[in-house]
């Protein structure tokens, strides 16, 4: 069972991600041999802070000490926007946090020769997370350590119908969906600290949450999840979404509320929407990216006969152009966020923007 050491704002040094790393972890969790690269190559103007170890127990007598640590670099400024990248939610999505890190490589490749995009650090924050649940991704689960579904963990309850068990439910751990007891696991109040003292008070944030397996395509969900209903915010939604149809308009993916599809308890990030709009209302837009994993089984079958093949691409090919793939879109929101108020609607466009949205997307609702 995981163990939290972090409180919000403690003085407690977890030291450095470094510490924490040996053959037989890097063997098991490749994704820290390529953090521990980039920390590497990314001195000088990149942080990197542990913000929690949790102990994933792999055997009766084993156990071992993961650390859960957040990159970030750019402006300092408060009033500077910030984007957030997060992967690895679900543990057995290892490809969220594949795609995540091949971004963050792109970016301290171009910080040692393109004076441009350094000169626009000054204008933006930058922040990865880019392995959430360290030991469901050592232990191949979705869940955590506790057997919890850290997207259907947060204290809020479904307006309407959610589809059984995948829409979260409470009877058991040793089931898929497991909701928890009703308090945040230590990795979502973690996430919930962080942006807290590192983003929300900023005038714009975008996360952007990488997941896998919904379909043949690739989605841009909004992930308001406990009603049908358009969110408060979804002007600022399908501002973002014409912007991108407009930059690109031959992209292949799906840009669309979650809802449409099905409604579930405990969203985290329904959770923490909630907490913008009562402490600190400042604009932020949440996405989730969810990979249609089932075209690499269609093009692989016998992934159907792995845990790990339903949600992750098997074939070596096919991990390198996934995680190239992304890489427009990653740029595009990047700038998006830079730019926020060249897009964003005002007092005076919110109200169109919204029943255009309304048109777009809840026609049906």
């Amino acid at each position: 069972m995981p163990v939290c050491d972090h409180l919000p704002n403690s003085s407690k040094k977890f030291g450095s991600f470094s510490d924490y790393l040996n053959d037989e972890i890097i063997e098991l969790l490749p994704e820290y041999e390529s953090i521990s690269t980039l920390i590497q190559q990314g001195q000088g103007f990149m942080q990197a802070e542990v913000h929690a170890v949790l102990d994933a127990k792999v055997s009766k007598h084993k156990t071992h000490k993961l650390p859960l640590v957040g990159l970030s670099f750019g402006s300092t400024n408060i009033n500077a926007p910030a984007i957030t990248f997060i992967g690895g939610i679900h543990g057995i999505e290892r490809i969220g946090s594949q795609v995540i890190l091949s971004y963050l490589h792109t970016l301290v490749s171009r910080a040692k020769w393109d004076n441009n995009f350094m000169r626009s650090l000054s204008h933006i924050r930058f922040n990865f997370l880019p392995v959430m649940n360290p030991v469901g991704m050592l232990l191949g689960t979705r869940s955590n350590g506790n057997g919890v579904d850290l997207m259907r963990n947060s204290p809020i309850d479904a307006q309407e119908k959610v589809p059984w068990f995948v829409g979260g439910q409470q009877l058991s751990r040793h089931l898929p969906w497991y909701r928890g007891n009703g308090s945040l696991e230590h990795e979502n109040q973690l996430l919930v600290d962080f942006l807290k003292q590192e983003c929300l008070h900023r005038p714009f944030n975008l996360v952007l949450d990488c997941h896998s397996g919904f379909g043949f395509r690739d989605r841009l969900w909004i992930p308001y999840a406990y009603r049908k209903r358009p969110p408060r915010t979804v002007a600022n939604y399908f501002a973002l979404y014409q912007l991108w149809q407009q930059t690109y308009p031959h992209n292949n993916y799906v840009f669309e509320p979650q809802s449409r599809h099905y409604t579930t308890h405990g969203d985290l990030w329904d959770h923490v929407g909630k907490i913008v709009k009562h402490e600190f209302n400042n604009p932020f837009l949440s996405l989730t990216l969810e990979m249609g994993s089932w075209n690499w089984v269609k093009k692989s079958p016998k992934q159907m006969f792995s845990y790990q093949g339903l949600f992750n691409p098997n074939v070596e090919h096919r991990w390198s152009r996934v995680q190239r793939s992304h890489l427009v879109l990653f740029d595009f929101m990047t700038q998006a966020v830079s730019n926020y108020a060249n897009w964003l609607p005002t007092n005076q466009t919110k109200s169109d923007m919204r029943k255009a949205a309304v048109k777009q997307w809840y026609r049906a609702t």
